[in-house]
């Protein structure tokens, strides 16, 4: 069965997120936080994950690199994304990314404070990736980019558990039709499997998110469904990881959300970046 390859240090498994840094990620989220421009808040949960990724890889005998890591934008530019001392890397090990953050961020958590109420508490937050909304959405060159990528990872590690790529987006491609780059990427494979390209769209409709659906029928617009049929089915085990956070999924299920709250984002990244095997 595919999607069961143990991901190790000797066998790294790839993740690639695609960040849509059009002029409309300037724009608010839709449903929940009004006040929040996108990109901001994609490039927090961004930020987050990669923390959460270091902590996961992290041992007694240091950070081990399970994962090979990048983040490609595309607006203005489209290319690497990472900021500080990784800037201009397509892919990184995770233990680069734990020792180099671009900087330090002190920010503010609400805490119990053992009385029944909540206290605010002072919190170093790393960033790797800063918030940019700028320029059209060149989402063919973003997919063409991250094949090359991938397909170049691939050569050296035909064993890994299948790369994931990840692509966040609020608008559609002004550089033609991505279909035939999206059907390249989720052709790539390992001998463990094709693949996997997930969506992630950030509309600004107020309406309630649509988490992976199983058909497209239940989505509102023409560009949802398109991005629902670029998507990836869910593999079996991310199926039941879903089910363990009470999404309802069925066989059909895909990689795919509509109209994202930051709530959302980070729920997707989670599932979709966990592990079948992590050892």
């Amino acid at each position: 069965m595919p999607y069961t390859a143990e991901i190790s240090r000797t066998n790294p498994s790839c993740l690639l997120f695609l960040i849509d840094q059009s002029g409309s990620m300037s724009d608010p989220f839709g449903v929940v936080e009004s006040d929040r421009k996108k990109a901001d808040g994609v490039a927090d949960a961004i930020n987050r994950l990669l923390q959460n990724l270091v902590i996961k890889c992290a041992k007694e005998d240091g950070v081990r690199d399970y994962y090979h890591v990048g983040v490609l934008g595309y607006g203005a530019n489209v290319g690497p994304a990472f900021s500080g001392p990784l800037a201009g890397k397509e892919l990184v090990a995770v233990s680069e990314i734990g020792n180099m953050p671009a900087r330090l961020e002190e920010r503010t958590k609400k805490v119990d404070d053992g009385a029944g109420g909540l206290v605010d508490q002072t919190i170093r937050f790393p960033v790797w990736f800063d918030p940019v909304a700028n320029g059209g959405t060149p989402m063919c060159r973003a997919l063409d980019q991250a094949h090359g990528i991938l397909q170049g990872w691939l050569a050296q590690h035909p064993g890994c558990f299948p790369p994931i790529v990840i692509n966040i987006t609020d608008g559609e491609a002004t550089d033609g039709d991505p279909t035939s780059a999206a059907d390249a990427i989720r052709k790539l494979s390992s001998n463990d499997g094709e693949a996997m390209l997930f969506n992630l769209h950030l509309s600004s409709q107020r309406m309630p998110a649509i988490e992976f659906p199983d058909s497209e029928a239940s989505l509102p617009d023409q560009f949802a469904q398109f991005l629902f049929r670029l998507s990836s089915l869910l593999p079996a085990y991310m199926r039941h990881i879903a089910q363990q956070e009470g999404y309802k999924v069925s066989d059909g299920s895909r990689g795919f959300v509509f109209n994202a709250d930051m709530v959302a984002v980070i729920r997707f990244l989670d599932i979709g970046t966990r592990p079948s095997d992590l050892r």
